[in-house]
């Protein structure tokens, strides 16, 4: 990549690692700039642009930098600005075309294998528009890392295993009737409403807490009925997920449990040798009324729970075992975990404790975090009812965009399902979302439907021009209009880099926006077919055709041939 020379020389030159070459602002700055002149000023105390301008010379004797390079120039108190060669840009046009949906591919991070862990909904609950921001960021950063060399294995860790099973069970034996249930048009729906009945009763009866506790004890034990019920909740309830999935386009690996994930409970066996380690490693602790917690070195963290004073697993204990075999049989350079951010301090107990064991290096783990979906009066709970379901989201955003003359049904689904992904990865993952139907279905300015608008309007172009081909390029002229693509489109490669280092969708969003409305700009500024420049403008057409596919892609939205 252009960047990544420029750099290289860079560093060459000056001697230092703290090198960096970012784009700026504005064209008028160049297509890539550098303040390490101000850097080292600063370190050596001396002037920043004298320093600059030593460096430029310097620069321009180099002749690798020269075949790439048009000009470089000082600016300001000290920054070095580099304009890329018109025939460096339009050879990038001519490499899109020719690599088409491999465009974009990078080696940087070839043979290392990283473990995406996304969605991760609980067995017997709904799977809400909650959720949707965890499967959707997950995969996108997953499709991140591929695009970027990695190997990538994506995990659905299901929320099968725990104490609310025990209150499931108690509910279903005490009030359910199981055939009603799985003869039902929604069965997962029928589950909830026992969930939440049974937490209205608790709150009426405590003692209904201990014989949810006490089911539990039985299906950990290994209980025929315990184990059968439970059996019937993961059934009915990864119909409901799968069919979602398919819906939104997501997959995960089938090493895991053929695609449908390993769920807590395959960790179940593997918790003792885990509580075992950790006693003989003098971790495990006793605390005031039984429990047995790790502490931390200086209370750096609340201690972590490890098991209930009736002797029952909790999360650390399961994500421990699932981390520790993760470790041994795949060996991965990195694992993340796509999950809420009210989960932090959850994480950090996590990630110390698999610290002080040994099993990672430092920043083997990480934890990407995301605001939650929110009500105006707050958070959606199961316990209390006040949930809005993924398929009824699906269903309302199909309807809205039918209504926007989308009437063939698959066009109206690809739309609907990009204007939902593209909503939420158009932000800050870390950024809270207040649920809001006309703000998630907006199917103006910066959306998805844009987008692929814009990709269904040049693909128009492509189909009427016919064949053609790119032989004159080169000898053509360029106004500002297709410079400024031209330079866009350079960009795409630097983009996924910056994207996949900081784990950010929303920069591949903002990137595809931006690209957008440039294509647009120059759409409605010069006749394409019939023009003199006519095979430039249709390799400009084909080739943001092509980046806007690809960059969706990513974000794992279809794109429509015709809208």
């Amino acid at each position: 990549m252009i960047k990544d020379i420029i750099a290289k020389i860079l560093k060459e030159i000056v001697k230092s690692e703290l090198v960096a070459v970012d784009v700026p602002g504005g064209l008028k700055f160049g297509d890539y700039s550098t303040n390490i002149a101000m850097i080292l000023a600063k370190q050596e105390n001396k002037n920043p642009k004298e320093l600059a301008e030593k460096i430029v010379g310097e620069l321009k004797g180099n002749k690798e930098l020269l075949s790439i390079v048009e000009k470089i120039e000082t600016a300001g108190a000290g920054f070095i600005n580099f304009w890329i060669k018109k025939q460096v840009l339009l050879k990038n046009l001519v490499l899109i075309n020719k690599e088409k949906d491999e465009y974009g591919k990078l080696s940087l991070n070839k043979g290392k294998l990283a473990i995406v862990e996304y969605s991760s909904p609980n067995i017997a609950k709904p799977f809400t528009i909650g959720h949707l921001r965890s499967t959707i960021i997950g995969d996108a950063i997953a499709n991140l890392l591929t695009k970027t060399g990695w190997k990538v294995l994506r995990d659905n860790h299901l929320g099968d295993w725990g104490t609310q099973f025990g209150k499931m069970i108690y509910a279903i034996k005490t009030w359910g009737d199981e055939k009603n249930i799985v003869n039902s048009k929604n069965p997962v729906k029928n589950l909830v409403d026992l969930y939440i009945k049974f937490h209205k009763e608790a709150e009426k009866d405590s003692s209904l807490d201990d014989e949810a506790r006490s089911w539990f004890k039985k299906l950990e034990d290994g209980d025929t009925e315990a184990r059968r019920i439970w059996k019937l909740c993961i059934d009915l309830s990864w119909k409901e997920f799968n069919e979602i999935y398919s819906i939104l386009g997501i997959e995960f690996s089938k090493e895991f449990n053929g695609g449908r994930g390993l769920g807590e409970s395959f960790f179940e066996r593997k918790m003792e040798a885990i509580i075992q380690e950790l006693k003989d490693k003098n971790l495990l602790k006793n605390g005031k009324e039984g429990a047995q917690l790790v502490f931390f070195e200086k209370n750096k963290y609340p201690p972590a729970m490890i098991l209930k004073k009736d002797g029952t697993t909790l999360y650390h204990t399961r994500d421990l075992a699932t981390d520790k075999y993760r470790s041994e049989k795949y060996k991965p350079d990195l694992i993340i975990n796509e999950v809420g951010a009210e989960q932090i301090l959850y994480f950090q107990q996590l990630f110390e404790i698999e610290k002080i064991l040994d099993w990672y290096k430092e920043g083997q783990r990480v934890h990407i975090l995301h605001g939650l979906y929110r009500f105006k009066e707050g958070k959606m709970s199961t316990r209390k009812g006040n949930v809005i379901w993924m398929n009824e989201v699906i269903s309302e955003a199909i309807k809205k965009a039918k209504k926007l003359g989308s009437s063939n049904i698959k066009l109206a689904k690809i739309v609907a399902i990009g204007a939902l992904k593209y909503n939420d990865l158009k932000r800050d993952p870390k950024t809270e979302v207040i649920f809001d139907w006309d703000e998630i279905l907006s199917m103006e300015g910066n959306s998805g439907p844009y987008l692929q608008y814009t990709y269904a309007r040049s693909n128009s172009v492509i189909h009427k021009a016919g064949e053609f081909s790119f032989k004159s390029i080169n000898n053509l002229g360029l106004n500002d209009e297709e410079m400024i693509l031209l330079r866009a489109l350079l960009k795409f490669k630097d983009m996924l880099v910056r994207a996949s280092l900081n784990y950010s969708p929303n920069t591949v969003c903002s990137y595809l926006f931006d690209l957008a409305s440039k294509y647009n700009t120059f759409y409605n500024s010069h006749k394409i077919i019939g023009s003199e420049n006519e095979e430039l403008r249709l390799a400009l057409t084909l080739a943001t055709n092509q980046v806007i596919k690809n960059g969706l892609g990513i974000l794992g939205i279809e794109v429509p041939e015709k809208m």
